[in-house]
């Protein structure tokens, strides 16, 4: 009957597994009187299973809020509340064998504080920091809510990761617990628009037994500060040296190198001349460049660049010696392509909420 009555506490004392990596999760259902082995069960069978199917655990379904299609590529509203909801692109991707590979697209807030004049994001202005569990939520709605086995995550929805970095760091080591998700470090990437101080921090984890082949992507955008301060904001708090002082203390390896987001705009940053600059920039990091074509957000200035543009953008880069692959355009037509999340019918809602909720443990 101890037992027993230990599995069904009252409902504010259940835990979330999402929450929880499997050590403070056997923790805390510890301190409530569950064995470890059944604890251990509970955890596996949430994450592995979609299952939770004890009363001491708190397993609510997530509201869907939204879904749209296009092709394959999936965008999804998570509600967080009665206002307001996350929103979650799956990318899936041919792999090398051929196999399907599933990206999720994960946002670390609702809207963003950068004000990054081509991003749909921005619009939204800041409206509320994620929990770790609202985070690795969006993991748990993609794979059991559409039944999408998930490969790779990227922090590139919305939101600056760098300015939610507890909640993120505490969501990376969900998403990695191999009691878990069991997302291989490997295949996890974090973008950031260019918080020095948060790149350095995110570096503690990389530098972690089990983190170590943590992807580091930065948004560069621009090929001096002239442009980026006139297209980034963050730009003119800190410059391009000071940026690259910070990337040139991320821990590198062959098999890891800094991925560089460079947003191509027609007429803003496009021209040779910007990719001889931007290679120039470049040349003291091991990196790769990932050239991403614009995808225009509402009422945006700008078009998409041509094609033809793209190409001969990429190979200039390329000639001076730097790896360079480009982004495939998925989910433009949705407004779920890079740059195009926001939620047009929360925009009015100037509700910010900066604290992360209780019981985000993560430990």
């Amino acid at each position: 009957m101890g037992l027993m009555h230990a599995e069904q506490p009252a409902s504010a004392d259940r835990l979330n597994p999402l929450g929880f990596t499997s050590p403070a999760f056997l923790a805390a259902a510890a301190e409530r009187g569950v064995r470890e082995g059944r604890a251990m069960e509970v955890y596996r069978a949430f994450f592995r299973e979609g299952r939770a199917d004890v009363d001491w655990v708190t397993a609510p379904a997530p509201v869907i809020g939204n879904e749209q299609r296009e092709d394959a590529t999936t965008k999804f509203t998570l509600r967080i509340d009665e206002q307001l909801e996350t929103e979650s692109v799956i990318l899936p991707y041919a792999g090398r064998t051929g196999r399907a590979r599933n990206t999720l697209c994960l946002s670390s807030q609702i809207g963003c504080a950068m004000g990054c004049t081509f991003c749909e994001t921005a619009q939204m202005g800041l409206m509320r920091n994620l929990s770790v569990e609202q985070i690795v939520g969006q993991w748990h709605a993609a794979r059991f809510s559409f039944g999408t086995p998930i490969n790779n995550i990227v922090f590139m929805g919305m939101g600056e990761p760098m300015d939610n970095l507890d909640a993120v760091l505490g969501a990376i080591r969900v998403l990695a617990d191999h009691n878990g998700p069991g997302i291989a470090s490997s295949k996890i990437a974090v973008s950031t628009v260019g918080r020095a101080e948060g790149i350095r921090q995110l570096r503690q984890l990389a530098e972690e037994p089990g983190f170590r082949r943590l992807q580091l992507a930065v948004s560069i955008n621009a090929p001096n500060d002239e442009i980026r301060s006139r297209i980034m904001p963050i730009n003119r708090a800190t410059n391009m040296t000071q940026l690259r002082e910070a990337m040139l203390e991320w821990p590198t390896r062959n098999t890891r190198r800094i991925l560089i987001e460079y947003v191509v705009i027609p007429g803003v940053n496009d021209a040779l001349e910007h990719a001889d600059e931007l290679a120039a920039y470049l040349k003291p990091l091991l990196c790769t460049v990932n050239v991403i074509p614009y995808n225009p957000r509402r009422n945006s200035p700008w078009p998409a660049p041509r094609d033809e543009d793209v190409h001969a953008f990429m190979d200039r880069l390329i000639e001076h010696g730097l790896f360079v692959t480009r982004r495939r355009t998925m989910g433009r037509t949705l407004m779920g392509a890079c740059g195009q999340l926001g939620n047009e019918k929360i925009r009015k809602r100037r509700l910010v909420d900066l604290s992360t909720p209780s019981g985000s443990s993560a430990g």
